[in-house]
């Protein structure tokens, strides 16, 4: 049974409940106790990524470590098939995180927003910090919970975190991305955190561990764990707010010396179990990072889903990558693909 008000989302199956507040950001999951933790969702992801755009000129120039490749000369997800997508998307979905390109390269982004909230479904985005007019903040504390900008310009980015926390937004947060090659810019950044009113009432500093794929793949390089833990403790030192993605949960865990008090906050990979990614055709794939890569050369296509859970959900090609992560979880290794 699920119940969907205008401010919660509430879940309740034998063996798999949450709780989602639809206005803080609050999510709690348990199994038949709230001392059980359910390995996956048997009923459809909590979250979905979905990429509604790829046309991106960038901070001045293309960013050289997006692993998506994305350039000038990208497209669109239209209004249209966003509807498609959501017809099949099951009722547990209580937010989408959108990926997009620049702002603006996507025509009928204000419209999928719209249609999200219309149906009790809270969109977030990361914006690149360009082109963000005090009209775009407006909208996007209007239609979105959180909003991340991401690090490549630093005045332009903290040019925009202050423009959406001068509206009341509260989950707003830096996306970094972390490798041997940005290890002085990140400590740079940490420091930054208190002593520029701009950033001073954002959420936290999100780092993004480096996949080696587009145009990162060749330029550079994954951060040592020594490295991950002086950043980490540097960060602990200064009572700077920081996150990581899944990818680095277990990564975080080793800089704390598996600290049981972090252990509530940590999330591993969650592709297929909690979460699912659509491209801007709407193909779907475990996470955006394996898009292309070996077994998922292809995505299982919008018009082949008729029945989201037997065709999807519970594919044998998706189950058998379900399998791969939870078996990764129990072993804590950080991912099924990438050296992270």
């Amino acid at each position: 049974m699920i119940i969907k008000t205008d401010s919660k989302v509430i879940m309740r199956e034998k063996g798999y409940n949450f709780n989602f507040d639809m206005k803080s950001g609050f999510f709690a999951r348990w199994g038949e106790t709230q001392d059980d933790d359910p390995d996956y969702s048997p009923y459809g992801p909590e979250i979905a990524d979905i990429e509604i755009a790829t046309s991106c000129k960038g901070v001045g120039k293309v960013c050289d470590f997006c692993y998506k490749k994305n350039n000038p000369n990208g497209t669109y997800m239209s209004l249209d098939t966003f509807k498609k997508l959501h017809s099949i998307l099951p009722p547990t979905v209580t937010q989408i995180a959108f990926g997009i390109g620049d702002i603006d390269s996507n025509p009928d982004m204000w419209e999928i927003f719209q249609y999200c909230r219309d149906h009790k479904i809270v969109p977030n985005v990361t914006v690149n910090g360009e082109g963000i007019t005090d009209d775009i903040a407006d909208r996007l504390n209007y239609y979105c919970g959180a909003v991340a900008v991401s690090y490549y310009d630093e005045d332009k980015t903290f040019d925009t975190i202050k423009k959406l926390t001068d509206r009341g937004m509260e989950q707003i947060n830096i996306h970094f991305m972390l490798a041997q090659e940005t290890f002085d810019k990140a400590k740079h950044l940490i420091d930054k955190r208190f002593k520029d009113d701009r950033i001073s009432k954002m959420n936290a500093i999100v780092f993004l561990s480096l996949k080696k794929k587009g145009r990162a793949e060749n330029r550079y390089n994954q951060l040592s764990q020594d490295k991950f833990n002086e950043l980490v403790n540097y960060a602990l030192k200064l009572n700077v707010p920081i996150g990581f993605d899944s990818c680095s949960a277990f990564k975080f865990m080793k800089a704390v010396n598996d600290d049981p008090k972090f252990e509530p906050y940590i999330e591993p990979c969650e592709s297929s179990l909690f979460s699912s990614y659509f491209n801007v055709e709407g193909e779907f794939f475990p996470c955006s990072f394996m898009e292309g890569e070996e077994g998922w050369e292809d995505g299982i296509k919008l018009e082949d889903v008729n029945n989201f859970h037997k065709d999807l959900w519970h594919n044998d090609k998706v189950v058998s990558f379900r399998t791969n992560v939870i078996s990764c979880r129990n072993c804590k290794q950080s991912c099924v693909h990438y050296d992270i």
